[in-house]
């Protein structure tokens, strides 16, 4: 079996097509693709449309168009067909359903049939006690019986994952090391919605397996999210994929970027005769720096300097001047 250090590299980004492109997240393709064309391998496209009510019409097509124009091509995507596909999540909901049903069958997940009013007292009491806002697992300890009782009369319900009562969940981060949390700390998570679309954390595992996404790269916000990830991937009985958490950009205040304070849509930028390669070169030096230390470089010349050991994990500062001066 080959090492995870000469394995054939598949890596992706994964949009929710909620908003514009935000230059944050080409940020993180920009790593994604140049890790993957460094190594020879395959860089995907996904588009994570499963919020059926925050999509935004036309904004697919303006990340695949970021994309285009930055250079960054794809081997897999929505548009671009592959051997893994549908690439739209909205388009592979019975594979999400089939996946959470082995998971109640093998007891690491089970029905909720709480209502949106009880969650909402809970999160409430919680709130005034101090105490962490997760669920209370009441549903866990229901009957068999009961469940497919309350099934039959076809009462809403979601489906939550059985986070063990003990021990601790543990991964490696690429670029922090060990990451360590208590079981009783993470939440029983709700995987599939009473609309029978998958939430983030059942898709997004569930396809990066299907798919054969070997190293999964994304913003540091996600790092809470990674131990119920792991444990998916537990029980399911699959290998995990490599982890690595980029830090988030910064305003020059060190608050998270936003568009209150810098444009933050990439195609503001072609809009506003701004070249490609410079949006690239700017991209490339947001918390990475270049083997010599030069501060002006080509897409390529960025893919064959890449390394994780000249990624910082302080959050790079979006700095308009030196925008400007690129």
């Amino acid at each position: 079996m080959a090492s995870k250090d000469t394995e054939p590299v598949r890596t992706r980004i994964a949009p929710s097509p909620t908003g514009e492109p935000h230059i944050g997240n080409m940020y993180v393709a920009l790593v994604d693709w140049a890790f993957a064309r460094q190594r020879g391998g395959q860089f995907i496209v996904r588009i994570e449309d499963t919020d059926r009510s925050r999509l935004l019409e036309g904004a697919e097509e303006m990340f695949l168009e970021s994309l285009r124009w930055l250079g960054l091509d794809y081997d897999e995507g929505p548009d671009v067909v592959g051997p893994v596909g549908p690439y739209r999540q909205s388009e592979r909901t019975d594979i999400y359903r089939e996946h959470a049903e082995r998971l109640i069958e093998s007891g690491h997940a089970y029905r909720c049939f709480c209502t949106p009013e009880r969650l909402k007292e809970i999160r409430d009491e919680r709130q005034k006690s101090g105490e962490a806002t997760g669920y209370d697992r009441r549903c866990r300890a229901i009957d068999p019986d009961e469940v497919k009782r309350r099934m039959e009369a076809g009462e809403p319900h979601t489906v939550r994952l059985a986070v063990p009562l003990e021990g601790e969940t543990q991964f490696t981060d690429g670029l922090r090391g060990p990451i360590v949390i208590e079981n009783q700390r993470i939440d029983d998570q709700v995987l599939l919605k009473s609309d029978g679309y998958p939430t983030y954390h059942l898709a997004n595992v569930v396809d990066d397996h299907l798919m054969g996404v070997t190293h999964v790269i994304r913003a540091e916000e996600w790092i809470t999210s990674t131990p119920k990830h792991v444990l998916l991937y537990e029980a399911f009985g699959w290998e995990p994929p490599r982890f690595y958490h980029l830090p988030l950009i910064r305003n020059p205040d060190r608050s998270k970027l936003s568009k209150r304070k810098n444009p933050t849509n990439v195609l503001w930028y072609r809009e506003q005769g701004y070249l490609a390669e410079a949006v690239v070169n700017f991209l490339g030096m947001l918390g990475h720096s270049m083997p010599d230390g030069r501060e002006v470089f080509t897409l390529d010349e960025f893919r064959e300097a890449f390394s994780w050991e000249r990624v910082t994990t302080t959050g790079p500062i979006f700095d308009m001047e030196k925008f400007e001066w690129l």
